[in-house]
């Protein structure tokens, strides 16, 4: 038995075997052609490269109708490399000067270009090498007939396991046999994240030698809920993880009924849940697991699911579905955070060595007018469709916030006088990401509409622990004192200038924490989906006074130990159901 730690992308528990995604190069012979051949082998290329993309559309289609459009965006880049002319003369001219095959000139090309990617410091590019070699593996399928997996007819259960699957692989999945993905590189917002979530399967990514670690046909069970892959348990563990899986089936049948019930604290005081989604096709699932409406709707799948930068049609479109979907409900958009691993590393000329603490967010945006601009007008544009309120992300100062209002303030004059609508009244807002921001709140709240507090980053910048590090995970930790005090501190100014305050980070959906916020005076939490019905049960079997006791103790302690061991044995009280249903590994 061994047990591996990721990055958990998709909740659930998987218990199955596993399939293992060969990963072998395809090994294509240098044969000399002689010149008479090579019109015969540039009309073998051009058939070929015809043939995938036809392929690919056909996937692209697929996929759009089993799981929407978002996810069917993976596909843009295959499909935009074999429309590359530069990429294709690149093969042409191979065939030519070197006089071999259309297959050895793929090959060579396609490898040469996944090596130039390999070499670049930017972790975009880097990601892009397994679609590299799955493109290069298809075009050379119709060349030589390489026999691809065949994923599309399995005979049971599985659990696929794969260095990184690619769209293609995924596209291929016989979806009602694929019980969980796997993965050795990936990140949150990965191909397999996206389909995994779009299929509501668990998924673990980032465990860097899954492959190496697992065999065809190893018992495996994927804790999507913690990251936890455990490769041939024990009975023990096989025992623990089944019951698990009963009595956490049960458990969801029970919260299930709470959807339509208020979430309302004993003593008659409502406690506004909403939700945090990436994409728009998370806002039915989340509406049906008991969401009040939308309280961060993150904007960046505009930018990661595409190799090309959005236009503002394409913006508002997608807002304005969202506004239309959401039906007169809460709808918070944040503007763009990009940065850190994501796109502004692709755009740099040199890519910043620390990036989370860099260009990112709304400096990025500060820098990047218009591009800014763009988004902006398509937000204003889409507030004449229904209610909707917008925030700036990782706000530090007073001048961020007041140069993006004036940019804001001249998209208003602009659209007022091309005479398109918005709501001129928009309710702008920011997010409390970093301690200089929760020190100064006082000060912002004077000139907002509303504060959220976006725990993920402001425990990551106040306590200087990487989230996705596992090396220093352990220190990760929302119950220190230093974090409280900082979110005590943005309750209170809020309170005082009678500010809307929300909060929207992970520690929002955790049970432990959830007795804690409300008794620091929070009355609007937003959380992922998946948490909403066992916060709305805690909630609906507490007081305020009781709350406000728990916040007023932990408030003496000055370690995250003390504070987290005694949320937790609280929340225990309430609900040990909940607690009954998890697993320490």
């Amino acid at each position: 038995m061994e047990i591996k730690h990721g990055i958990a992308v998709s909740h659930g528990v998987a218990i199955c075997p596993a399939l293992v995604l060969d990963a072998e190069d395809v090994r294509v012979p240098r044969r000399p052609v002689a010149a008479k051949d090579l019109p015969h082998q540039r009309e073998r290329l051009s058939e070929a490269l015809d043939t995938a993309l036809a392929e690919l559309t056909e996937l692209h289609d697929q996929v759009a109708a089993d799981l929407g459009p978002e996810p069917a965006k993976i596909f843009d880049f295959h499909q935009g490399m074999l429309r590359d002319e530069s990429l294709i003369q690149r093969m042409v001219k191979f065939i030519e000067e070197e006089s071999v095959t259309a297959e050895f000139a793929v090959a060579s090309v396609m490898r040469e270009l996944a090596r130039t990617f390999l070499q670049q410091p930017s972790t975009i590019f880097k990601e892009r090498v397994s679609d590299v070699y799955d493109l290069e593996r298809r075009v050379l399928h119709h060349l030589i007939g390489e026999a691809r997996a065949e994923l599309d007819h399995l005979d049971h259960d599985v659990v696929v396991v794969a260095h990184d699957l690619t769209p293609s692989q995924t596209a291929a999945l016989d979806r009602s046999k694929i019980k969980g993905m796997v993965t050795d590189a990936g990140g949150r917002t990965s191909h397999t994240a996206i389909v995994a979530r779009a299929l509501g399967i668990p998924a673990i990514v980032g465990l860097e030698d899954a492959t190496t670690k697992v065999s065809a046909g190893d018992l495996l069970i994927v804790d999507g809920q913690r990251g936890v892959l455990i490769v041939n348990p024990d009975e023990q563990y096989l025992s623990d993880y089944r019951s698990h899986e009963q009595r956490y089936q049960e458990f969801e049948s029970t919260l299930a009924q709470l959807v339509e019930l208020p979430s309302q604290t004993t003593d008659g005081v409502d406690i506004d849940l909403f939700a945090n989604i990436e994409f728009p096709d998370e806002i039915q699932p989340a509406l049906a697991k008991g969401a009040m409406g939308i309280g961060l709707y993150r904007t960046e799948f505009l930018y990661l699911s595409t190799e090309t930068e959005p236009d503002e049609e394409q913006h508002y479109q997608a807002y304005r579905d969202t506004v239309r979907e959401m039906d007169g409900r809460h709808l918070t958009i944040r503007t763009l955070d990009l940065g850190a691993d994501k796109y502004t590393q692709k755009r740099a000329e040199t890519p910043e060595p620390n990036p989370f603490l860099g260009c990112r967010s709304i400096r990025f945006c500060l820098q990047n007018l218009s591009m800014f601009k763009t988004q902006l007008r398509a937000i204003l544009r889409a507030s004449a469709e229904g209610p909707l309120q917008m925030m700036f992300p990782l706000i530090t100062n007073t001048l961020e916030l007041r140069q993006a209002r004036m940019i804001l303030n001249d998209v208003m004059e602009d659209l007022d006088e091309q005479g398109i609508a918005f709501d001129p009244d928009l309710r702008v807002g920011i997010m409390i990401e970093t301690p200089s921001a929760a020190l100064i709140a006082r000060a912002f709240a004077q000139e907002v509409d509303f504060l959220s507090i976006g725990t993920n980053d402001l425990v990551q910048y106040t306590l200087a622990v990487d989230r996705g590090n596992e090396r220093v995970a352990s220190l990760y930790a929302p119950g220190h004192p230093a974090v409280t005090q900082l979110i005590r501190g943005v309750i209170r100014a809020a309170g005082r200038r009678d500010v809307e305050v929300t909060c929207c980070g992970e520690m929002a959906g955790e049970l432990e924490y959830v007795m804690l916020l409300i008794g620091m005076g929070l009355r609007r939490l937003s959380m992922t989906p998946q948490t909403l019905p066992e916060i709305k049960k805690l909630i609906r079997s507490v007081s305020i006074a009781h709350c406000e006791r728990v916040a007023k103790r932990v408030a003496t302690y000055d370690s995250e130990r003390q504070v987290l061991n005694y949320l937790r044995e609280e929340a225990r009280k309430i609900m040990p159901e909940a607690f009954d249903n998890r697993l320490t590994v």
